[in-house]
């Protein structure tokens, strides 16, 4: 079904980041007569909270019959989230979609400049994102006004309470109008949740779409059995095996992070770390690199657990087994987000398994597949596998790359070709495998090309196909015992 109606500037915006279809969170909220209520929410990481409740509480803050935002001397809508990252996506997420209404949306979080933060506010904001530290900190100095605050967003509740906010959340509320809305979004309602929500909501609607559906149907869990000493290097052949364009991996120490970050860099892969004692700057320039491709692995703690959404991330790995369920399903939730399908790897010691089974019967998740590390010929086999199907490598040649076919052909005949071709070939796999780019790809094109210019062709073509140009273009290239170092 499509979106039900809601303000035209909304309604536009969805339109151009292509949304047709509501997902179940964002339908519950927009049923008719729910305008006005207070709402306690429990729904899946991923499900499209943010938009939910952007679009919920645009009644109440855009007049009716107007698509702009009145202006605003102090906040309207006040969202709290319990982590930094998490804030700053929402802070993303609200400024697409009220880009047409004139919204001025602030971020207060921490490890950031307080001080800018205060002029931001003391310029006047129709939408204030922040955690729960930062907000009471600009409250208590006065530099927050709630007095004109018509809804209240808490965003990952559950979270906050298990981080120890709950002082804070209840001085923001408390120095909220009473007659404000209070929206409540939360994984699961536990009975702090509930205790909180009956303190201060009024007659809120209760929405569960987190039961409509298997835990986490959209990811495909595999439980990697291991040795305890050789969890490293498993890590690299699973990272090897599936090729994600973006993968995350979760450790749970900060001392971990390094070591695997370290290991992995050392191998060659494009890698990023984010912990709890990095600034924010610095922890956004590492997301920022894992979204712009510049990265493709982000090796973290818990900290990024929460609030990272990366389109192409598609594979999660969690080097150690996390101690909670709950921690599993908000690490897992990085992928399969919004209907798109991912890959969880949970790295299982031999001797945890029993562990590791408990901890998937706690988290619900019943389709787990048990395996062991992918092998070195397994991964091999991968990569002529997406070198055979990938479209890019069978397109049709541009005028150009035709060009550089041509020279190439003419400039090496066949007894000045066949010494090189392997070294030819071996650096245009190079340039593939590192970089990923489509010019490079069709360099590999130009190479076969050249293909009937060489006494053997079958051989050159065999070879690539086979996945030995991969392996050497590999920057962690296998080695003894089926290891990738």
């Amino acid at each position: 079904m499509p979106f039900p109606d809601t303000v035209p500037s909304l309604s536009r915006a969805l339109a151009a980041r292509g949304y047709e279809t509501p997902t179940a969170v964002q339908e519950a909220v927009l049923q008719p007569g729910l305008e006005t209520r207070d709402l306690l929410v429990s729904a899946q990481t991923g499900s499209g909270k943010t938009v939910a409740f952007g679009l919920a509480f645009a009644p109440t803050l855009i007049p009716e019959g107007s698509e702009r935002l009145p202006p605003a001397n102090s906040p309207m809508a006040l969202v709290v989230a319990p982590t930094r990252e998490l804030a700053l996506q929402v802070q993303t997420e609200l400024q697409w979609l009220y880009a047409e209404t004139g919204a001025r949306i602030v971020s207060c979080i921490g490890g950031t400049d307080a001080r800018r933060e205060a002029r931001n506010l003391s310029n006047g904001a129709h939408i204030v994102v922040g955690t729960p530290g930062r907000l009471c900190d600009h409250l208590s100095r006065g530099a927050l006004n709630l007095s004109d605050l018509r809804v209240v967003v808490l965003d990952e509740a559950d979270e906050m309470l298990d981080l120890g906010f709950r002082d804070e959340l209840e001085q923001l509320l408390d120095a909220a109008p009473v007659e404000r809305r209070t929206l409540l979004f939360s994984a699961t309602i536990a009975k702090e949740i509930a205790n909180l929500a009956r303190r201060f909501q009024k007659n809120a609607e209760r929405i569960n779409t987190a039961s409509t559906s298997k835990q986490h149907d959209d990811i495909t869990y595999k439980c990697v059995l291991t040795a305890p000493n050789d969890i490293g290097r498993g890590i690299v052949n699973v990272l090897r095996f599936y090729e994600s364009p973006t993968a995350m991996l979760f450790c749970n120490t900060r001392a971990m992070v390094a070591q695997v970050q370290a290991a992995l860099v050392e191998r060659g892969f494009a890698s990023v770390a984010i912990s709890g004692e990095m600034g924010q700057n610095e922890r956004s320039r590492a997301i920022e690199a894992l979204r712009s491709g510049v990265a493709r692995v982000c090796v973290a703690t818990d900290v990024a657990a929460r609030g990272i959404d990366i389109p192409a991330l598609s594979l999660v790995i969690h080097a150690n087994m996390p101690s909670e369920a709950a921690t599993l399903l908000h690490r897992s939730g990085r992928t399969g987000r919004a209907g798109r399908k991912g890959t969880c790897v949970v790295m299982v010691p031999l001797s945890q398994r029993r562990k590791a089974e408990r901890l998937l019967t706690m988290a619900k998740i019943s389709n787990a597949e048990w395996e062991s590390v992918p092998s070195a010929d397994a991964i091999l086999e991968q990569d002529a596998k997406r070198l055979m199907e990938d479209q890019t490598l069978f397109a049709p040649s541009q005028a150009n790359e035709d060009v550089l076919a041509s020279k190439l052909a003419e400039t090496h005949d066949s007894h000045q070709w066949q010494p090189h071709w392997y070294a030819f070939t071996r650096a245009a796999c190079q340039v593939l495998r590192i970089f990923a780019l489509s010019a490079s790809r069709r360099l590999l094109v130009a190479c076969v090309t050249i293909a009937p210019r060489v006494n053997s062709p079958a051989v050159l073509i065999a070879w690539v196909a086979s996945g030995s140009a991969w392996r050497l273009a590999a920057p962690s290239a296998p080695i003894r015992n089926g290891w990738y170092r």
